[in-house]
């Protein structure tokens, strides 16, 4: 069944890619992920996965304020080359926006650990998905992919495939997220 479950990640995350891209967008300066907004509305599904310190976690438990999710992994290039801007974003908005990632290594916390030790980040904790069921509980096949869930837990947005976290095109859409047209 591992086995299974190895071959089934290994032909989807086609996002994934850890050589270098012959086309001419290999050298674009910021990453650009493709926004799908074809799962706005849905609530954030309520499957458990382990917290930074082991315990239970779940997205329901960070209603009240909007969520950031990220599903990535230490073998995937593209999510490697993000996580530095994902800190820099939880960061910069740490008094409006939750920001969680979470890693989809069979390995868990014997391959996670040492990567989020090494790169010392100032906000992001490893949360872990072992066993994938969040990201099939998703409808994702993609890493990275990065959700948007609004204070009352409705996805608003995601960006599968990589992007510069700090960056505009990434400002543009939270705060396109967090003050909708029509909100007062």
């Amino acid at each position: 069944m591992r086995l299974l479950m190895v071959l089934i990640l290994a032909f989807t995350l086609g996002a994934c890619d850890t050589e270098k891209s012959q086309s001419p967008q290999a050298d674009v300066k910021e990453p650009i992920g493709q926004v799908d907004i074809s799962h706005a509305g849905k609530d954030a599904p309520a499957i458990p996965f382990e917290g930074p310190n082991g315990g239970p976690a779940t997205l329901a438990s960070f209603r009240g304020k909007p969520l950031i999710v990220n599903l990535w992994a230490t073998w995937c290039a593209p999510c490697i080359k993000e996580m530095p801007t994902l800190d820099e974003l939880a960061v910069r908005e740490k008094d409006r926006i939750q920001l969680i990632v979470i890693s989809m290594d069979m390995g868990g916390r014997r391959e996670v650990d040492p990567y989020f030790a090494k790169a010392k980040f100032k906000a992001l904790e490893p949360y872990l998905d072992k066993q994938n069921v969040l990201m099939e509980a998703l409808g994702s096949d993609t890493l990275p992919t990065t959700i948007f869930y609004d204070a009352a837990g409705k996805e608003q947005w995601r960006v599968r495939g990589s992007m510069d976290w700090a960056g505009e095109r990434a400002k543009t859409l939270i705060e396109g997220a967090m003050n909708p047209p029509g909100k007062s």
